[in-house]
């Protein structure tokens, strides 16, 4: 009994049709941009964010420069 469910279990792997791997691939982009275009925008939006962070903390009195 055993023998003939491995069996039965092994031929439906070996039934299965491959999957094509024949298509062109596209290339991933987001908004037209590159990688590093990407990390470049990234990395502005990460500065932009910690200056107007530093301003407004400045601008409500919670930190004081020296």
């Amino acid at each position: 009994m055993l023998d003939d469910l491995r069996n039965s279990a092994e031929n439906s792997y070996t039934e299965v049709e491959p999957i094509p791997t024949d298509r062109p691939r596209r290339k991933k982009q987001f908004l037209g941009m590159t990688a590093v275009q990407r990390f470049v925008v990234a990395l502005f939006l990460l500065i932009i964010v910690i200056v107007l962070g530093t301003f407004c903390l400045l601008a409500t009195g919670k930190i004081v420069l020296p």
